[in-house]
């Protein structure tokens, strides 16, 4: 029979970084709660969390990179929220959110998890910051969880 990897959802002893941006608060704030929700009800403790706060969804890579060089986390989970506006600005900023966090991932073989919520409107935003299951940080949170583990079955 093949072996077969896959995941917990277990974050006892895990040590992951949640990096949030401030731009959008009424929304980044509800999936900053769903994503502590999401590792404190799944053996995540308050010790082994670091929250980062940063000015906007922009700022989210540099301070990937940083946190994922360190060695010091098992994963990262990424928070902001880019709401389409009238101008093109929002493509520039999702790009360069999704090429950053994506360069720290292959940079430093670290689970970075994009809970960057990208939308057309407020209403999508807030219906993905939701409770639980509709709500992203939670989502984002669990895959980090779920990673780190898969990544530790390999190890072996």
């Amino acid at each position: 029979m093949a072996r077969v990897i896959e995941g917990t959802v277990n974050a006892r002893g895990m040590k992951i970084g949640v990096i949030v941006s401030r731009f959008n608060n009424f929304i980044t704030v509800k999936l900053l709660q769903g994503a502590l929700e999401g590792l404190k009800t799944h053996g995540g403790a308050d010790d082994d969390l670091t929250v980062v706060h940063v000015p906007g969804a922009f700022e989210i890579p540099i301070v990937a990179a940083r946190m994922s060089a360190s060695g010091k986390f098992d994963a990262l989970v990424c928070l902001g929220a880019v709401i389409r506006g009238d101008t093109p600005h929002f493509e520039y900023v999702c790009d360069a959110v999704t090429h950053g966090i994506s360069k720290a991932v292959w940079e430093y073989h670290i689970p970075i998890s994009f809970g960057v919520l990208t939308t057309e409107n407020v209403q999508q935003a807030m219906e993905r910051s939701g409770v639980k299951d509709a709500n992203k940080g939670y989502e984002a949170a669990l895959t980090a969880i779920e990673m780190v583990n898969v990544l530790r079955q390999l190890a072996r």
